[in-house]
């Protein structure tokens, strides 16, 4: 259970991100290097400061220099969030190299690892929507109302939890099959980007 496992990795990353609650802080990866957990923990440290950015930006009063700073530190956050995306998606790859496809073998709209990705997010979104709906300076409204999105996204965990598995069961049997398309991000790239290939002349 590829999803179960994957979740407790992103929830000790989230919580020891807030531990000190800072963008600028150094991860400290406790997985060895070159495990899926280390990759695991990696992937959601991204996210999750990344997430902290966008809340950063969204500061009406933010100054219009640091603003352009970080929209530029989001674009690079992409950039690796995508990257690590893909590497999550080699280890599939690798593991499932000798699995004999079946005929009538379908293709799934997304990879493994872009669901994982999903669910980094969603253990991103619980560990916020729990903060919210206990904090003890908010409204009994205000904590009522995000008891019950709190719910809804721990239902969806479930779900997610059983789709994910079926879809990398029906890969280990061969009834569905992985094809990974590198995502070929545009912005940060001198020969894509209009802007940026227009500078260079």
């Amino acid at each position: 259970m590829f999803a179960e496992f994957a979740f407790p990795i992103f929830e000790r990353s989230i919580k020891e991100y807030h531990i000190i609650d800072d963008v600028y802080q150094p991860t400290q990866n406790p997985y060895e290097k070159g495990t899926i957990e280390h990759l695991l923990y990696a992937k959601n440290w991204v996210d999750t400061v990344q997430w902290h950015y966008e809340d950063i930006i969204r500061d009406p009063q933010i100054d219009p220099v640091a603003a352009l700073d970080l929209k530029r530190k989001i674009d690079a956050s992409n950039q690796v969030r995508t990257d690590m995306v893909e590497y999550i998606d080699s280890y599939f790859l690798q593991k499932y190299v000798d699995v004999q496809v079946k005929p009538n073998a379908k293709i799934n709209t997304e990879s493994p690892a872009w669901a994982i990705d999903r669910l980094s997010i969603l253990a991103l979104k619980i560990y916020h929507m729990n903060e919210e709906a206990t904090r003890v300076e908010a409204s009994a409204e205000h904590r009522a109302k995000c008891q019950v999105k709190l719910d809804v996204l721990l239902d969806q965990k479930n779900d997610m939890f059983a789709s994910i598995s079926q879809l990398i069961e029906d890969i280990e049997n061969g009834d569905k099959y992985m094809k990974v398309y590198k995502q070929m991000k545009m912005y940060n790239d001198e020969e894509l980007n209009p802007v940026l290939y227009q500078n260079k002349k």
